[in-house]
């Protein structure tokens, strides 16, 4: 066989249609029910039968795993962005970002940890210590913050979308306008050790252990 007929065949026009289609409306419809929302109601969203789905997610599970990634990407985009204002700010803009990402997917986002690619997740953990370096450069977080500081804001920040999302959807936002004042000084009042990077991975892969 030569090589190229080892090579996946792109999809076709309407293929890829039908794919945004799915992506689209799965992702309104968990941010909507949560993911007990069944493939037939994100096909019905879409307007395509079930089986169209089925063809490129055989589960539930590998639709939100593919989610899951495509947020994952969509946040990495935003931290490069970020980075590139050079001028130590771009860690408050990207956590701003991760919040508005948070609020259009809180009906699920706290179900896509443990559905994400490591590679991906290390990625975008990168970016946000060189974000972190770089506002720690222009003195507008202070030394002693850590990549662990900053992934446990973003979990409770996560917490604060889910538990108020009812009622009061803008509470995140102060909530982290309070974190970030804490982030700005000069020096933590805590002692205790932040949480490690080993432990992070940990945590997003789901073993808790």
């Amino acid at each position: 066989m030569a090589p190229h007929d080892t090579q996946p065949r792109p999809m076709r026009r309407d293929a890829v249609r039908n794919h945004q289609l799915v992506m689209e409306a799965a992702r309104a419809v968990l941010a909507e029910f949560g993911t007990d929302a069944s493939m037939e109601l994100i096909a019905s969203r879409a307007g395509v039968g079930v089986g169209t789905v089925y063809r490129r997610f055989p589960n539930k599970e590998a639709l939100v795993d593919e989610i899951a990634t495509q947020i994952l990407s969509e946040l990495a985009d935003e931290a490069q962005q970020a980075l590139e204002r050079g001028d130590g700010t771009g860690l408050e803009v990207f956590l701003w970002a991760v919040g508005r990402s948070m609020t259009v997917h809180h009906g699920y986002a706290d179900k896509l940890v443990g559905h994400t690619k490591a590679g991906c997740v290390e990625q975008l953990r990168d970016l946000i210590v060189e974000l972190l370096s770089q506002a720690q450069e222009f003195g507008k977080i202070g030394p002693d913050v850590t990549l662990g500081d900053i992934m446990t804001l973003v979990w409770g920040l996560r917490g604060v979308v889910e538990t108020g999302s009812g009622v009061v959807p803008d509470a995140w936002q102060r909530h982290l306008d309070i974190h970030l004042a804490g982030l700005r000084s000069a020096r933590l009042p805590s002692s205790l050790p932040s949480v490690s990077r080993e432990q992070l991975t940990r945590v997003t892969a789901g073993t808790g252990r």
